[in-house]
């Protein structure tokens, strides 16, 4: 299984999109400093998870997330 998931910063208005194999050691690693791009901003809580049969379909959605129709739908999602 794959999943598609969520961050947000609980210490400024910031939204991190991403996708693994292992939903809890990545969320643990995005709080403990093992991501580059997110560790100035941790703490990190998981605001929303999909999952997918597949790769390439979770990679998909993930790419969709991260583009500007995207990022409207997922504020849709999270604001409701």
């Amino acid at each position: 299984m794959y999943f598609v998931y969520v961050l947000k910063s609980e210490i400024e208005n910031r939204l991190y999109k991403g996708m693994t194999n292992d939903i809890d050691r990545r969320v643990y690693e995005h709080n403990h400093g093992k991501n580059k791009s997110t560790k100035p901003y941790r703490p990190w809580k998981l605001v929303y998870k999909e999952e997918f049969s597949t790769f390439e379909e979770a990679r998909k959605r993930e790419l969709f997330f991260k583009s500007g129709f995207g990022r409207e739908q997922l504020k849709k999602i999270l604001d409701s």
